[in-house]
C-alpha cells in the first residue's frame, strides 16, 4: 500500500506541474501576467511561498496567504506548494476563474491581462494544459519503447487455445476456442479481446473450434453483465482480504490461456507438499469436478476453504488420488508447467517515436470510448477516487510501470478537462467557442456563476468517486 500511494502522489504531482506548466507557457507566451503558481491548493496558508522581486528570492514556510508586501509586485509570478493535495492552479491575471472574482476585475483591461487578449489567444492559454498533458503521455510512451522495448505475447502463440470465463461460455464460447476476429478485425493479444468485446462493444466474432470454424453473436448488455459480475466479485474478493491480511486480491479475468495441469514446481510447506504431489503430476479433478486446465482447478478450488479434498492425479500415467487440505486462501501450492512465447521487440528512438504515438493515440481513443459504460447502473458503481487510482499502480516498484501507468492518467487527466464542465477548461473552451461564432464575449458575472456551478459539480463527482473508494473498502 505504501509504495502504491508514493507512486501515486509522485504520478498525480507530476501531471499537475505540466498541466499548470501548459497554461503557465502559453500565458507568458502571450504575455499575461500569472500571479501565482501553485502545486496542490492553499486555502488559508501555503507550505511554501516563494516571490523574486527587487532582484531578490523570498521565501516563506507555513505562511498566511495575504501579504501586503508582496501585493506590492504583482508583475512576478508567486510559486507556491499548497497543503491540500487535490490538484494545482495558475492565477491568470484577467481571468475569471476560482481564484477571482467580477469585482477583482472592476477596473478597465490591462495590455497584461487574460481579458484584454483576442480570442485566439485566450484559447490557447485554456488549451496549454491539456495539450501539454496529452503531449507528456505521448513522449513518456516514446521513451518507454525506446528505453524498455516491448513484450507481447501473442494470442497465434497460445497453441492449447483459451479459457473462457462463465459470462463468456454463456455468449456460445467453449473452452479452447481460438479467436479468429471480432467484427472482422484480428485481435493481437488477449487485452484486444476485453478492449474490443467490453469497452468497444463489438459483437460479431470468429472462432476456430477443432477444424471448424463457428461465428458467434455477442448480447448487447454483455459489459453491463461484466461489469456487474466484476463488482460482485471484486466484493468478495476484499472480504477476504479483510478478514486476512496475507490474502491477496485476484481479478477476474474475462479469457486467459488455456495452461494443461501438469505440475512444474511444488512450493515448500505447501497444501501440495504435505499431500504428496510432485513435479511431472497431471491434476484431472478436484473433489470430483474435473480440471482440464490451471484456471479451472483454481476456480474449483475457490470452493473448498478450510476443507480436505480429494485431488485425482496422473503419475507416469497411473491415476492416483490426494487426500489435500486447503487453508482459508484456497491455494494448492503448485505452479504449471507453462512457457509462454512471448515476442520482445526492440526500438531506435526514430522507431519509437511512431509507435509511441499510436499507443498514446489509442489509449485515448479506448479511454473516451469506455467512457459510455459510465452512464449506466454497474459502470457507475465501478467508478472510483484516489483509492481506485492508486490500486491500478503496481505493488512492487517498478519504474516500466509507473511511467506507463502515468503516461495513462496524462490521457485521462486531458481527456477529462476538456469535457465542457464549467470550472474546467472544456467550460473555458466552450464559453470562448461561443464568443467567436457570436462575436459576443459572456459577461463576466455569467462565467463566475457558471464556475461556482462547475465546481459544486465537480465537489459532488469527487465526493461520489472517492465515497465508492469508502464503501468498497468497509462493506
Amino acid at each position: 500500500m505504501i509504495i502504491r500511494i508514493v507512486q501515486l502522489f509522485l504520478a498525480l504531482g507530476f501531471l499537475v506541474f505540466v498541466h499548470e506548466l501548459g497554461h503557465f507557457a502559453f500565458a507568458r507566451l502571450f504575455k499575461v501576467r500569472v500571479e501565482k503558481f501553485y502545486m496542490f491548493f492553499n486555502p488559508w496558508f501555503s507550505l511554501v511561498r516563494i516571490k523574486k522581486y527587487d532582484g531578490v528570492w523570498h521565501v516563506k514556510l507555513f505562511a498566511k496567504n495575504a501579504d501586503e508586501e508582496w501585493a506590492k509586485h504583482p508583475e512576478s509570478t508567486e510559486w507556491g506548494l499548497g497543503w491540500l493535495p487535490f490538484g494545482g492552479y495558475c492565477a491568470i491575471a484577467g481571468m475569471v476563474d476560482e481564484t477571482h472574482k467580477t469585482e477583482d476585475l472592476a477596473s478597465e483591461p490591462q495590455p497584461w491581462e487574460f481579458r484584454s487578449k483576442p480570442v485566439w489567444q485566450r484559447m490557447l492559454i485554456i488549451l496549454g494544459g491539456i495539450l501539454v498533458n496529452f503531449i507528456s503521455a505521448l513522449l513518456i510512451f516514446i521513451m518507454l519503447f525506446w528505453h524498455w522495448g516491448s513484450d507481447k505475447l501473442p494470442l497465434r502463440n497460445s497453441e492449447n487455445g483459451l479459457w473462457y470465463s462463465q459470462i463468456l461460455i454463456d455468449e456460445g464460447f467453449q473452452q479452447q476456442d481460438k479467436i479468429l476476429t471480432i467484427d472482422g478485425v484480428e485481435p493481437e493479444v488477449r487485452g484486444d479481446i476485453l478492449q474490443m468485446l467490453i469497452i468497444q462493444g463489438k459483437r460479431d466474432v470468429r472462432v476456430l473450434r477443432g477444424t471448424d470454424t463457428v461465428s458467434l453473436m455477442m448480447s448487447e448488455d454483455l459489459a453491463q453483465r461484466f461489469l456487474a459480475q466484476t463488482n460482485a466479485h471484486d466484493k468478495v474478493e476484499r472480504e477476504k482480504s479483510r478478514a486476512d491480511d496475507n490474502y491477496k486480491k485476484k481479478s477476474l479475468e474475462l479469457v486467459t490461456e488455456w495452461i494443461p495441469n501438469v505440475i512444474d514446481t511444488v512450493l515448500p510447506e505447501s497444501a501440495a507438499a504435505f499431500a504428496g504431489l510432485q513435479k511431472g503430476d497431471s491434476i484431472v479433478a478436484v473433489a470430483g469436478v474435473e480440471t482440464p486446465c490451471f484456471s479451472i482447478l483454481s476456480q474449483e478450488l475457490q470452493h473448498h476453504p478450510c476443507d480436505s479434498i480429494d485431488i485425482d492425479y496422473y503419475r507416469a500415467g497411473e491415476a492416483q488420488t490426494a487426500r489435500v487440505f486447503l487453508g482459508d486462501q484456497c491455494v494448492l501450492g503448485v505452479a504449471p508447467v507453462y512457457h509462454p512465447q512471448y515476442e520482445h521487440t526492440d526500438y531506435t528512438l526514430w522507431q519509437a517515436i511512431p509507435v509511441g504515438i499510436k499507443n498514446g493515440w489509442d489509449v485515448l481513443v479506448a479511454y473516451v470510448t469506455q467512457m459510455r459504460l459510465i452512464f449506466t447502473k454497474e459502470g457507475a458503481q465501478s467508478v472510483g477516487g484516489f483509492g481506485a487510482i492508486g490500486s491500478m499502480f503496481p505493488d512492487y516498484w517498478s519504474w516500466p510501470g509507473f511511467w506507463s501507468m502515468t503516461a495513462f492518467l496524462s490521457i485521462a487527466l486531458a481527456f477529462m478537462n476538456f469535457l465542457p464542465i464549467p470550472a474546467l477548461d472544456g467550460g473555458y473552451i466552450l464559453f470562448l467557442l461561443v464568443e467567436m461564432i457570436t462575436r459576443k464575449k459572456p459577461s463576466d458575472k455569467f462565467l463566475e456563476i457558471a464556475n461556482e456551478v462547475g465546481f459544486w459539480v465537480l465537489i459532488a463527482l469527487l465526493i461520489y468517486a472517492n465515497g465508492n473508494d469508502i464503501i468498497r473498502y468497509f462493506f
